[in-house]
């Protein structure tokens, strides 16, 4: 049986992960729905390639035959999780994804007596989008155990992939989301207006539906969760705009639209880009009494993050740390996993 698979490794972020990979010695089949591309970067990695879409059940179920885990890359996973996961329940094998997305954590978590029952684990969000501010999130309910209120940020410095884009694009008419008393609420876009310091002074900061909305839920058990992310006056002015321009910016015309927009930009960052971006996590953690808890991490760009923590994730994984059902990075290694990231930081305050 082989270790793992990555799915749309010709993609960006897939890629970069793919090359990192065989770098650290790791052998990953390399799979997508573009078998000529895959093909040029498997040999040119030296590693085993199967084409297949996901537009057919059996033909998933085939494509990850004889792998023990699938690290699920190939986005907008609102429209690709669902039968990449189904495929691994059916055929007793651990999925792995970089997702950000609430919707597809939510339903993923919904699985989880499936999952158990089928011995098989499911872990999405082990990228930049959620590990470090799911970390955090764990971080701070260790601190402050009694805490019934979690606000999450992140600032980040450089470009976004097509792939990011294109998600964002997707879900810029639908709002925001935040959990309030256990339970997931739509909000408008920008609901909220902050001042944080990240660990870069002091600046306004968003609310956005962000995955920790999800999954810090279900790692900590704190009822109350905002996610904010640093915003420049033309950015919030944007969101708060789309709140009375949902009809249009969710056309079909306009969503084509912006999306030719976005396949003709770069595919990402570059490497030098990557080399000197960064990225700035906030949390703080308060109770009914009113004591507050504040940490920050600091760390690399994110998708250089993404491809660290994802694979640290697949070792930890292919080495026998495995929880069958729905998991969060934090609930499967601890609130410290994060730190073992080449350049990541943690300060309490």
């Amino acid at each position: 049986m082989s270790g793992f698979l990555i799915y749309g490794a010709n993609g960006y972020t897939g890629s970069l992960i793919a090359h990192a990979a065989a770098a650290r010695g790791l052998k990953p089949i390399l799979a997508g729905r573009n078998g000529e591309h895959l093909g040029t970067l498997a040999r040119e990695l030296g590693l085993e390639h199967r084409t297949f879409a996901l537009d057919s059940p059996d033909a998933v179920v085939e494509g990850i035959r004889g792998v023990r885990m699938v690290l699920h890359c190939a986005g907008p996973f609102a429209h690709t999780s669902k039968p990449m996961a189904d495929a691994c329940l059916r055929t007793g094998v651990h999925y792995l994804d970089i997702t950000g997305e609430v919707g597809v954590f939510e339903a993923l978590a919904a699985c989880d007596q499936e999952a158990k029952a089928t011995q098989v684990m499911l872990l999405p969000g082990v990228g930049f989008d959620v590990v470090p501010s799911d970390c955090l999130a764990a971080h701070l309910k260790r601190r402050l155990p009694s805490a019934n209120r979690l606000a999450l940020g992140f600032q980040t410095f450089g470009r976004v992939s097509r792939g990011t884009a294109t998600t964002m694009v997707e879900n810029i008419a639908r709002g925001g989301v935040v959990r309030q008393d256990g339970i997931l609420r739509g909000v408008p876009a920008a609901w909220k207006t902050s001042v944080i310091d990240f660990g870069a002074g002091p600046i306004k900061a968003i609310t956005i539906p962000w995955g920790d909305v999800s999954t810090a839920f279900y790692s900590t058990g704190i009822p109350n969760i905002e996610v904010y992310t640093a915003a420049p006056l033309r950015v919030r002015v944007a969101a708060r705009a789309s709140r009375h321009l949902g009809w249009l910016l969710g056309s079909g015309i306009v969503q084509r639209f912006l999306k030719r927009r976005i396949q003709a930009r770069p595919a990402g960052p570059s490497e030098e880009e990557r080399s000197q971006g960064k990225s700035l996590v906030w949390g703080e953690a308060e109770d009914t009494a009113g004591q507050k808890v504040v940490s920050r991490l600091h760390g690399t760009e994110g998708y250089t993050m993404t491809v660290r923590s994802s694979l640290a994730v697949v070792e930890r994984v292919l080495a026998g740390e495995v929880v069958p059902g729905f998991q969060t990075p934090s609930k499967l290694f601890g609130p410290d996993f994060v730190l073992g990231l080449e350049g990541v930081v943690r300060e309490d305050e």
